[in-house]
């Protein structure tokens, strides 16, 4: 990569001034010399700068890399879109436009397939099209409609087809040009096996070519509908400097994983392990005849401690702190300090949310429900779905929110955020309410048995409980102090509905750990504390269908660790998943919702925040709940006279 020593506008001024000195000619008959007058230097304008402080030192710059939040901050420097999220809508960024069904861009079309075809089942699987593969014909959006393939016929299937046309004239950093056969080359990188990306997508993906310079096209399998079809264009990767590298090699070299070639505003110069990265404006920049971006030079410092990086911010040495940084112990400070104009506190909340998993069928469940024995079963404590109520009205989740989180975060009410556009506003709501959860719990036979309401209730009549059972149950989480301190009001709540906790604490990649070994993805709990968050915007009821339970006969791989079942629920999100917006199956998401709610298989708890902070007169930093791009417009970022 070409290093810049000097800003070149700096540069130019210098040859400028050089060029502007003036002599006076000396006349030839002989008299005393006139002195020689030097017009004044021109001043040099000082190089402007902005410091990012981060959490910790990035993983890797190669995108398809092992990425940590650090990592991602920085390529929001290197690299500028393809597209960013701005509530919950995708913007284009080196797109001229995103496609969508209406302006034609993306289409849906028949094809017809015959026995041999890869094609998607009506289960979202891809299949190789045989004898008694159930699939769905064109126009079909659900299972009622789907038809077993005799073997022998040619039948039509819908395919997707989208177009991407990127802006005229982008260039790599390095003045080249980039073109969409760059996309084409990048997916190609994180189809190969050795690229440690989700195949979810390439593995649906039946081409994805350039139809010219900017021009790509992406075909899906038929039978795969995807609603996410807006996004499925690869962000292009410099095959001009990379292809000579293998898939593999690419996780290794430094002008991939240390210095990598972007078109964004910024070009890395150096990077000094344990320090820092420097960075220098990108003078082939596609926006740079808009002034952008504002700053000549970029460093990020890499600063775990949140205590020091606070100081760093009240002494200048950082204009920013990266949400990278553990700011979440800081928070009340740095409102004060936002009160008294020493900084700004930026917060939003995250596409993480954390859960509270029932153990409703835990994995000893798997082989049938044993009561008697040697080796009984764990009693039934959630198979009734009035027990699950009754611990949710016995959560004083407000109270988390407003003292653990500071008020800045919302209970939600189901596995999509309440500001989601396709939120469900008519949903059954579980708030703080003990007497409600003590009056459920006696309906379902968990009574006060010593009239004690400090004590434990005991089972009376609950279904495949024995009688005499204390309600007592097992807490397990990792051993992080945000999540300690929520046991502690939880233990506290729960206790005035006779529900006593005990609770377990895991470092985290025990807690984490693939089953049957871990607690969590083994399904060895009683309550379970844990987060779980997504990039995409569709809604993930995926995550509460049956076939995302984890267990021994899909080698524990799954998110439903709660071992909740419901052919009603699995239908609908299933149909709305493989639905476009305006199909009549679409609306099922509002169906699974409600589902959901009723049912209750985990509790939401809280969306987890997003804390950064930044001197008090910078302008451009926003957080957006629907990005994980926290930097996504460092190109922005601005101080002083800059900011209005």
């Amino acid at each position: 990569m070409k290093k810049i020593s000097i800003p070149f506008l700096a540069l130019m001024l210098l040859i400028l001034s050089a060029c502007g000195q003036q002599t006076t000619e000396i006349p030839v008959v002989p008299a005393a010399p006139t002195e020689t007058s030097t017009p004044p230097p021109v001043p040099t304008p000082a190089a402007r700068s902005l410091t990012v402080c981060l959490g910790e030192e990035p993983t890797t710059l190669y995108p398809y890399g092992g990425l940590n939040s650090a990592a991602r901050s920085v390529l929001s420097a290197i690299y500028d879109g393809p597209m960013d999220v701005v509530d919950y809508e995708y913007e284009a960024v080196i797109l001229e436009k995103i496609p969508d069904l209406e302006d034609g861009d993306a289409q849906v079309v028949p094809l017809g397939v015959r026995a041999g075809d890869l094609v998607v089942d009506s289960s979202g699987e891809v299949v190789a099209l045989e004898t008694g593969a159930r699939v769905r014909p064109s126009g079909c959006r659900n299972d009622d409609c789907a038809i077993l393939y005799d073997g022998s016929s040619v039948i039509q299937m819908d395919q997707m087809v989208v177009t991407f046309v990127m802006l005229e004239g982008l260039t790599w950093s390095d003045g080249e040009p980039l073109t969409a056969s760059d996309s084409v080359y990048s997916f190609n990188l994180a189809s190969n096996d050795a690229t440690p990306v989700n195949k979810y997508l390439p593995d649906r993906t039946q081409t994805y070519e350039a139809a010219d310079d900017i021009t790509t096209q992406w075909w899906g399998l038929p039978g795969f509908i995807d609603p996410g079809y807006k996004t499925n264009f690869w962000m292009p990767l410099p095959q001009h400097k990379w292809g000579q590298f293998s898939a593999s090699e690419l996780l290794q070299v430094d002008v991939s994983t240390r210095a990598p070639l972007g078109w964004g505003p910024y070009i890395v110069e150096s990077w000094k392990p344990g320090e820092n990265i420097h960075l220098v404006k990108n003078l082939n920049y596609f926006r740079a005849d808009s002034g952008l971006p504002k700053f000549d030079e970029l460093t990020f410092l890499f600063m775990p401690d949140a205590n020091a990086a606070m100081t760093a911010l009240v002494d200048g040495t950082c204009d920013a702190l990266d949400p990278s940084i553990n700011l979440d112990g800081q928070a009340a400070l740095l409102r004060q300090m936002e009160t008294d104009k020493q900084a700004q506190l930026l917060t939003a909340q995250t596409d993480t949310m954390e859960w509270l998993g029932f153990g409703i069928s835990p994995a000893s469940y798997d082989d049938g429900y044993n009561s008697t024995g040697r080796n009984p079963d764990r009693p039934d404590f959630f198979g009734d779905a009035r027990t699950r109520k009754a611990i949710a009205v016995c959560l004083d989740r407000q109270k988390v929110v407003d003292t653990v989180l500071f008020g800045l975060t919302r209970v939600p009410d189901g596995y999509l955020p309440l500001d989601h556009p396709l939120h469900n506003g008519n949903l059954q709501t579980y708030e703080y309410n003990p007497a409600s959860g003590r009056e459920i719990l006696d309906q379902v036979g968990w009574r006060d048995h010593d009239n004690d309401p400090s004590t434990p209730r005991q089972a009376v009549s609950v279904t495949r409980v024995p009688p005499g059972t204390p309600l007592i149950l097992g807490y397990y989480t990792t051993s992080a102090t945000q999540r300690r301190q929520v046991v502690e009001i939880f233990t506290q709540s729960l206790a005035e509905c006779g529900i006593g906790l005990n609770p377990v604490y895991y470092p985290a990649s025990e807690f984490y750990a693939q089953g049957p070994r871990g607690p969590l993805f083994g399904r060895q709990f009683d309550l379970a504390e844990y987060a779980i968050g997504v990039a995409a915007l569709e809604p993930q009821c995926s995550w509460f269908t049956t076939n995302q339970i984890p267990k021994e006969s899909n080698n524990w791989v799954g998110v439903n660790v709660s071992g909740f079942s419901s052919a009603e629920f699995d239908n609908a999100c299933e149909s709305a998943l493989q639905a476009l917006p305006g199909d009549p199956e679409y609306a099922l998401h509002q169906r699974a919702q409600e589902l959901f709610a009723f049912e209750l298989p985990s509790i939401p708890l809280y969306m987890r925040l997003r804390i950064a902070a930044a001197r008090y007169d910078l302008c451009g930093f926003t957080l957006d709940p629907s990005s994980r791009n926290a930097l996504a417009s460092i190109e922005l970022f601005d101080y002083g006279s800059g900011c209005r």
